[in-house]
């Protein structure tokens, strides 16, 4: 047993029930409802099931004898929804902070929960639809010389999966240095009404930019190395290239429950309700405004 697809497994099983405790919290408490929720739970469940994909790919591989070419399959088709799900649920939590800011007086008459409920069952629709195409022939399976790194994937295929994250990933960028702007220009409209000092105003803005650092690092630290190396790469590489490069980016599915949710203090509380049945008296409840990105 190779000590890397262990130590894959060991990352899903931490990967899934780290968001399972997310989801149980935003289905068990009545106010997290609303549509930034919403998507935070289709980020939950797509991590969920990413890291269900590792468990089942480790078990297809080495505990399921005689080996089966539809597990196999299917395996690897949970993990590119599950990943796809993921990519495009972190996209569109970007797209709702932007509208929420550019639209902030109409953004909640307008982003209604069916609206989002709607955009997301169409996401999810879409990342199945990639999970299949593995099972619908999609694959190098009968043509091992046309496998990429990402066996059973062809070549081709994984280029244009990696093509299109790097796409996405320029989006998420674009959006989120105008989320900057937009929060900065609120600052300082807020500054001059309210008069605020200066070091009051730098001090929100620098938490906009730590927060929005820690979004884009994290994001492109895990994901843009592998996904540059399965664009130039192929199946003749070294499997270790592979194997340290795809453990960094599933463990972004380990790191988004933190970023997206538990820093989250309306998740925070209910963590604390159902962990000891109270609030500490530390707790900040203060409101989140636009600075904080």
């Amino acid at each position: 047993v190779s000590p890397w697809d262990i130590a894959l497994c060991a990352t899903g099983t931490a990967v899934a029930g780290e968001n399972a405790l997310v989801l149980a919290v935003l289905f068990y408490t009545p106010s997290l409802r609303a549509p930034m929720f919403l998507l935070i739970g289709s980020l939950a469940l797509a991590d969920l099931l990413a890291g269900l994909g590792l468990v089942a790919n480790f078990a297809v591989r080495y505990l399921l004898r005689p080996p089966s070419e539809a597990a196999e399959l299917a395996a690897a088709g949970l993990l590119l929804a599950a990943f796809s799900a993921s990519v495009c649920s972190l996209l569109a939590i970007t797209v709702d902070r932007y509208l929420s800011l550019y639209n902030a007086l109409t953004y909640h008459s307008e982003r209604t929960l069916g609206f989002t409920c709607a955009m997301v069952l169409l996401m999810w629709l879409l990342c199945l639809g990639v999970g299949l195409l593995p099972l619908l022939g999609w694959n190098c399976l009968r043509d091992q010389s046309a496998c990429s790194i990402l066996r059973p994937v062809t070549k081709d295929n994984a280029a244009v999966l990696a093509v299109t994250f790097l796409l996405l990933f320029a989006l998420m960028m674009q959006l989120y240095l105008q989320i900057c702007k937009i929060a900065f220009r609120h600052a300082q409209q807020i500054a001059v009404q309210h008069q605020f000092i200066a070091t009051a105003q730098a001090t929100s803005t620098r938490k906009g930019l730590s927060t929005l650092s820690l979004i884009l690092g994290t994001f492109a630290l895990c994901w843009i190395p592998f996904a540059i190396y399965s664009l130039v790469a192929d199946s003749s590489y070294p499997v270790v290239y592979t194997y340290s490069l795809a453990l960094p980016a599933t463990c972004n599915s380990l790191i988004n429950p933190i970023i997206y949710a538990f820093r989250n203090p309306d998740i925070q509380k209910s963590l604390w309700l159902a962990c000891c049945g109270c609030i500490p008296s530390t707790f900040s409840s203060r409101p989140r405004t636009s600075s904080d990105v």
